[in-house]
């Protein structure tokens, strides 16, 4: 089989590339997955020089989530047969033409996604259903402002805000994402994420500020966003793209009367596993039902996967690139 693999961590992916691999056995309790898309996430691009928290042994087959048919199914496993229309995710191994899965990680494809769009949702929408749902408890009317939002997450977002009955603000850095969103997914406003967009919040929200604040960028975009949050706002850290971890002092907090939440949708699964079966449910049943609509940038040739990571890297993906192996 075709796979992507990791042999040394190396910069600029240089020690990546596709090779012929056995295809594997599932073992006790495991469901081999014949992959038809997998997606690209900015944790693939880490490991491949060893920048993210999760180190595989080398070497392996990159990523984390995919889309595709049960092949062949291990001793212990039920529930499943051959033919199943799936998605999942994984650690790593997803960027192949067959990958090695826990049956338990395994849900079943809404029937109104297509392979490329099923790749796409899983991690996306779980991160904003948690965000939005559990950490934020939005409600319908409030003024949600999303930064980073034509990335993977971000985009989920905003489409899950609006699903959700907020009011949003999308801010994107460039002409060509605000077009895009503004076209995908019409959101109440579309904003330049530049320098003073603080005021440009106020102003649409009558002066209040956001309600809701969704920063997966971090650095000057946090800093300013604290002037921007209405009283008893939510802001919801959810990482740092820009490169600077930001800090706020506890006086502002204390005075605008908004909380500061960390957003980490696995460890929430994790830690509250009832809750985390919970979330996946029902970001499942609004795909089932049309009511989210996962967009995919590109979808390519899995001999084409440096030119997917260099879309992501030029920061140029409005929602997701998929790879099909």
């Amino acid at each position: 089989m075709r796979a992507l693999q990791v042999r040394e961590l190396l910069p600029d992916h240089a020690g990546a590339g596709l090779v012929d691999l056995p295809v594997p056995e599932p073992g006790p309790g495991e469901v081999r997955v014949r992959v038809r898309a997998a997606a690209v996430n900015f944790p693939d691009l880490l490991m491949t020089r060893g920048a993210y928290q999760l180190k595989p042994e080398l070497p392996f087959v990159s990523g984390l989530e995919f889309s595709g048919e049960v092949d062949a199914i291990g001793p212990g496993v039920t529930g499943w047969r051959a033919g199943d229309a799936v998605v999942g995710g994984n650690r790593f191994g997803a960027m192949a033409e067959y990958c090695i899965v826990p049956a338990g990680a395994l849900r079943r494809k809404p029937e109104a996604l297509g392979w490329e769009a099923a790749a796409a949702y899983p991690a996306a929408y779980l991160t904003a259903w948690v965000a939005l749902v559990r950490c934020a408890r939005v409600e319908p009317g409030e003024w949600v402002l999303v930064h980073g939002a034509a990335g993977g997450v971000g985009l989920a977002t905003v489409d899950l805000a609006r699903t959700l009955g907020a009011r949003v603000i999308a801010a994107a850095s460039s002409a060509g994402k605000r077009a895009a969103l503004a076209e995908l997914y019409a959101p109440e406003a579309v904003i330049d994420a530049a320098p003073g967009f603080r005021e440009t919040v106020k102003d649409l929200t009558g002066g209040r500020g956001a309600d809701v604040i969704f920063d997966p960028v971090g650095g000057d975009v946090f800093d300013e966003s604290t002037r921007c949050i209405a009283f008893g706002g939510r802001l919801l850290v959810v990482g740092f793209t820009s490169g600077r971890i930001p800090e706020v002092s506890v006086n502002m907090p204390l005075i605008k009367g908004f909380s500061v939440v960390g957003v980490r949708a696995g460890e929430y699964g994790r830690r509250f596993p009832d809750r985390g079966a919970e979330n996946l449910a029902a970001i499942d049943a609004l795909a089932a039902a049309g009511k989210i609509r996962p967009h995919v940038h590109s979808a390519l040739d899995l001999a084409d996967w440096r030119e997917g990571f260099a879309m992501l890297e030029r920061r140029e993906v409005v929602g997701k690139v998929v790879l099909k192996p």
